[in-house]
């Protein structure tokens, strides 16, 4: 009985440039997957430092509502941006020609206010404190509005139970700023500041 055979092409080094082929195609893999893992490392650092920053900010706009209700009167100042370290008037596009309360500016490393958080060592938070601006951005004129007030009493003795009255409320800008650095070493320039602000009223 007669077998046929086919005859074998000579495959001799081939699976050597397979094996160098997918070497290859898994290294790239390999440094793709690194790349993006970096990236997503660092994406995730940058929003913790900038939501520390944030956390920063809001904290300055808290001591800076303390500051103001301790304070006996509340007169204006002159433009604040020579005093800051960080938190520029310019990163507040409403102003255009501020004064500051008292020429007072707050600022702190978040350190000096939490003890044992070695992660808050590096952020701190600088403000300053306004008349609210008008339309045009000044400062300088503060902006006041009539509000109603009351006063309680003891019906069972026949007092009136509720004397209307009026009271004016002034309002005020807080600008806090949250860095990722110290108070005296923040640049606005190098390293991440976040820029908050909010209107108060106190009234008289």
């Amino acid at each position: 009985m007669l077998l046929n055979h086919k005859k074998i092409k000579n495959e001799k080094g081939f699976a050597i440039a397979l094996a160098l082929l997918m070497l290859v195609a898994m290294s790239l893999m390999g440094a793709t997957l690194m790349i993006i893992a970096a990236g997503d490392h660092k994406q995730n650092g940058n929003l913790n430092v900038k939501q520390q920053t944030f956390y920063a900010a809001e904290t300055g706009i808290t001591e800076a509502k303390k500051w103001l209700s301790t304070q006996s009167s509340l007169t204006l100042g002159s433009d604040p941006n020579s005093q800051l370290s960080f938190c520029k008037t310019s990163l507040f596009g409403e102003l255009s020609n501020p004064k500051a309360i008292k020429d007072y500016i707050g600022k702190k490393d978040m350190s000096e206010l939490i003890t044992g958080e070695n992660n808050l060592t590096d952020y701190s938070y600088e403000y300053f404190i306004t008349y609210t601006p008008d339309a045009g951005g000044n400062t300088q004129t503060p902006i006041t509005q009539t509000v109603s007030g009351a006063t309680g009493g003891d019906i069972s003795q026949g007092t009136n139970y509720k004397n209307t009255g009026t009271s004016t409320a002034t309002y005020y800008n807080i600008y806090s700023c949250g860095c990722n650095a110290n108070k005296n070493s923040c640049n606005l320039n190098d390293d991440i500041v976040t820029a908050l602000q909010t209107t108060v009223t106190l009234v008289n």
